[in-house]
């Protein structure tokens, strides 16, 4: 088991230290803003979705801890080329795992990584932010910012 803890720990610190799909995208078909005031992280999802209601490429930016900078880097490896619908249910999939309604299963890939912050629960808002900012990308952009505070 803690050979797997390492692992994970490594993988958090890469996508921290190097985030995948970093910068704005030009010719962005969607795009949220999320804020998490309890400890200031921020980001913005931009998504270019098709027509057929495809994830064609999704970048973010922002200004976070190591955990909301990994989640959103994560997300966007594990969310690019599906469909919107299939986006939708791993957010689901994702958030049930970190608020205790679903367990590991090898099913989540990567993104299990981040399934130690379940049980620090100020943590799991910033693990959390990218994934309800997509979310709000995907429902047509947030009216303001998303918030932890209202997720």
């Amino acid at each position: 088991m803690n050979a797997l803890r390492e692992l994970y720990q490594e993988i958090i610190l890469d996508h921290y230290r190097r985030p995948r799909n970093f910068g704005p995208l030009d010719g962005a078909t969607h795009q949220a803003a999320g804020h998490n005031p309890l400890c200031g992280d921020q980001v913005k999802v931009y998504l270019d979705v098709s027509e057929s209601g495809e994830i064609g490429r999704i970048h973010f930016e922002g200004a976070g801890c190591a955990i909301s900078t990994a989640s959103a880097s994560l997300m966007t490896e594990a969310v690019g080329g599906l469909p919107v619908e299939d986006a939708r249910r791993l957010f689901q999939r994702f958030h049930d795992l970190l608020t205790h309604k679903g367990e590991p299963d090898g099913g989540l890939g990567d993104l299990e990584a981040l399934a130690g912050v379940r049980d620090l629960p100020v943590r799991i808002k910033c693990a959390t932010l990218p994934w309800h900012t997509l979310k709000a990308a995907l429902d047509g952009g947030a009216v303001g910012a998303v918030s932890t505070e209202k997720a």
